[in-house]
This record gives structure tokens, C-alpha cells and sequence, in this order.
């Protein structure tokens, strides 16, 4: 399947004197494939080697740093010889050696010549703990589950994808409908590759589930085989929370909702770890909706989305039915999904998201988010109808500030906001 990232691969190839390459996200989004489908396609052989999997390929950096002996060594082990320029070197879950962390400075230091690329499924949480990681001396780049759009190009719709590229919102607007069936499916099915791949195989909605189930049963492993025994069950409560959070209608996280009388000093450890290991989002609050906004944020206050909606609805068991037939799943559930799904899409563009909300008044502001030129408050509706005093209250109040309102209407321009589709958000922030 063709995924967005795979132009980044390609820009950082091309580039004179590039760093060793780490390729940084949650597990199964699709890390190893990709870079595997770089190496095949892009250079005349691949040396890789998994360190999780093959304790052999982890002891080659063990004994000490010397980068010669290492390329003699992985060229005889992989059976690839490794010539810079004609191979690159993949080394996956590279967080299970500080060793391999390690030698990435002295590729770059000392053979910059090599290509290096790195994947690990718990990374950030490595990069925290290893006070040896080669900051400076590495790019990072962090890969996400699909996208709507990658969705839709997955599903044979490449020409509705160029029509939201181009912002042709005239052509979107009449083909709303097909629009909308898609953004069903995609809230059902996600943006897990395994997912998407069993969906397009015919494999059916059951089988889909199951495979998001065996994820989550995955990621639940990680739990206890990674994190600190004393967090283990701390994580699991934040994470078992995420989907009765998203349920209220503020989605604030409650310290108390886990446990009575629960603190912050509870559970912080536990949100690190799973924000660390690319599993949930944090979006903390901003008291005032001005440039920059991280001058205006509160580390006290926050949502916490996971990282991908079609995990969120397995999470919650709620049946294809509810999600596939009608639009129960855009006004039900007090627009949890929606939300969670709004949040993963401004992510991955890759720009500071917040929330806004204020002590002194009833206003509060879904999302705001930072772009290079503006800041814009976002108002998420998860249907047609789409009456709220709030986004209106606050532009009226700062109008120099255009809001942005994300429904199921089509595209609009009204001078003081526009609107815009659930299905439109990726296209839309690519201008």
C-alpha cells in the first residue's frame, strides 16, 4: 500500500551528507514494511537485521563501537555485501540495544558514507530512559497509522484524494455522499495497515475487528514486558479510561475518573509511558487562542486521544452496524470518535495542537491549532446540525482570529469561518 511517508524516505536519500535515519512511531503502523519497500525499490541491496527477534544481530554491537568491524560483520551475517551509496543498512527495534543506539554517532562521525536507517516500536520511551542517544546526530521522522487520504488511495479512490489536494471544493461538494460512505468505512476499519490490508482483501468487518483486537492484546503485552512492573497496572487504567473519557462532554482527563481520589503524581508516569510508546495523544489547554500558543499552555489540563479511531471503536466493541449504516456514528457517542479522529488527522500534519477553554466563561474551543501563518480556533461537529454559541462567542471577541468549524456540511467560506468536512482535514492543512 502506498503511504505518505515514503516521499520523506525519498527527499532524505537524496540529500547530501544525511544523518542515520530513525523512523520513529507506535507499533504496527507500518515501520518495518515501509522500509523494507524503500530498500528494495530505492537501492541495489538491503542489509537488515531485527534485534528483537535475532540475538545474534544484537550482540554484532555489543563488544564496542568499532563501525569496520560491524559492517564486516553485518555484510557476513545478512549475506549482503554492503557498499555505500548501493545498500542501506536497516536495523529494526533498535531500542532493544543501547549498543546499536550508540553506534549511530560514530556512522555519522566517522562513516557518513553508509545509509542507516533505524525503526524501533518503543523508541520514545528508549530516548528517555538512555541518557546515550545520539541527539544531534540522527533524523527523525515519525510515522503514523494511514490517513483518510492514504485510506482512500488504499481503497482504489486516488481521484477523490487529488480533488481534496487540490481543494477543488466545489468537485468535494458533489461528491459529498461518496465522501462520507468512505469516512464510514475508515472510521471502522482505521488506519492500521494489517486493518486496512484485511479490509481491502475481502477478509469482512469480523475479521477486521479481530485483527484490531489482536493489536490492542499486543500492545497490552508491551505493557507488561517494557514499562516498570510498579506502572504496569497505572497504564493499564489510563488506557482501559481513554474510551469513558472521550465519552463526557468535555473529554478533560480526570486523575479522579480512575480511581477516587486519584493525583496527578499517580498516574503522570503512566501517561509519559504511553505517550512515549506513540499510543495516546495529550492535548493540553490554552488560555488565550494567540500566537504562539505555547505561551498560553496549561500542562495541568488536557484530553488524551488514542492514537487511531478504528482502535478506539474495538476498544468499545460498538458493532459495524452502528458505525456502517446510517450516521449514528458521527452524532452518537457524544462525538467521541469524531474527536479522536480530528485529533489523529491533525497530527500527523505534524503542527502544534491544543484545546482552548476558560475558568471565567462557558466558551471552549474543540481544537486550536499553529500554523506557520495563523493560529486558528476549530470547532469539531459531528453531524449536520451544527448550532454552538461557542466558536462565534469567540471570534466575535477576538476578530482577528477566521475559526474553522469541522462537520459533516459541505465546504463554505462565511468570512468569519469556514467550514469543513470531516473528510477534508489532511487536504485541507496541505496548502
Amino acid at each position: 500500500m502506498k503511504r505518505e511517508i515514503y516521499a520523506k524516505l525519498l527527499e532524505w536519500k537524496s540529500r547530501k551528507g544525511h544523518k542515520p535515519l530513525v523512523l520513529d512511531g507506535a507499533r504496527q503502523v507500518g515501520k518495518t514494511y515501509i522500509l523494507k519497500e524503500f530498500g528494495v525499490r530505492e537501492y541495489k541491496n538491503v542489509s537488515y537485521v531485527n534485534l528483537d527477534k535475532d540475538a545474534v544481530a544484537k550482540s554484532v554491537f555489543d563488544p564496542d563501537h568499532d563501525i569496520k568491524r560491524i559492517i564486516r560483520t553485518l555484510s557476513a551475517y545478512t549475506g549482503v555485501d554492503i557498499v555505500p551509496g548501493d545498500t542501506l543498512i536497516i536495523i529494526d527495534e533498535i531500542q532493544e540495544s543501547s549498543a546499536a543506539l550508540g553506534c549511530l554517532k560514530y556512522f555519522k562521525e566517522e562513516f557518513p558514507q553508509y545509509d542507516v536507517a533505524v525503526a524501533g516500536s518503543l523508541l520514545g520511551i528508549s530516548i528517555h530512559e538512555d541518557q546515550s542517544f545520539p541527539v544531534g546526530m540522527v533524523e527523525f521522522v515519525r510515522m503514523f497509522p494511514m490517513s483518510l487520504l492514504e485510506f482512500l488511495n488504499a481503497t482504489g479512490n486516488e481521484k477523490l484524494t487529488e480533488l481534496l489536494l487540490n481543494h477543488d471544493w466545489e468537485s468535494v461538494n458533489i461528491l459529498s455522499q461518496q465522501y462520507t460512505e468512505l469516512l464510514r468505512q475508515y472510521y471502522y476499519v482505521g488506519g492500521m495497515p494489517e486493518a486496512v490490508a484485511g479490509y481491502i482483501a475481502g477478509k469482512g468487518l469480523k475479521a477486521v475487528r479481530q485483527i484490531q483486537k489482536d493489536i490492542l492484546a499486543g500492545y497490552r503485552r508491551d505493557f507488561s514486558k517494557h514499562a516498570p512492573n510498579k506502572d504496569v497496572p497505572r497504564i493499564e487504567m489510563v488506557w482501559d479510561s481513554l474510551p469513558s473519557h472521550l465519552a463526557k462532554e468535555n473529554k478533560k482527563f480526570i486523575y479522579g475518573a480512575l480511581r477516587k481520589g486519584g493525583r496527578a503524581k499517580e498516574f503522570e508516569m503512566a501517561i509519559s509511558w504511553l505517550r512515549d510508546a506513540g499510543l495516546i495523544y495529550k492535548v493540553h489547554r490554552v488560555s488565550k487562542i494567540e500566537y504562539p500558543l505555547s505561551f498560553y499552555e496549561d500542562f495541568d489540563v488536557f484530553k488524551v486521544f488514542p492514537l487511531d479511531v478504528g482502535l478506539l471503536g474495538a476498544m468499545t466493541d460498538v458493532p459495524a452496524s452502528q458505525m456502517l449504516v446510517g450516521n449514528n456514528v458521527f452524532k452518537e457517542f457524544k462525538g467521541a470518535f469524531t474527536e479522536c479522529y480530528v485529533n489523529e488527522q491533525l497530527a500527523r500534519v505534524q503542527i502544534p495542537v491544543f484545546y482552548y477553554s476558560s475558568n471565567e466563561s462557558e466558551v471552549e474551543i474543540d481544537f486550536a491549532v499553529q500554523t506557520e501563518n495563523r493560529v486558528i480556533p476549530i470547532e469539531v461537529k459531528a453531524e449536520e446540525n451544527v448550532k454552538s454559541k461557542s466558536l462565534k462567542t469567540y471570534i466575535d471577541k477576538y476578530p482577528e482570529l477566521k475559526g474553522l468549524r469541522i462537520s459533516m456540511l459541505n465546504y463554505v467560506d462565511q468570512g468569519w469561518m469556514e467550514n469543513l468536512p470531516l473528510y477534508a482535514i489532511e487536504g485541507y492543512f496541505s496548502q
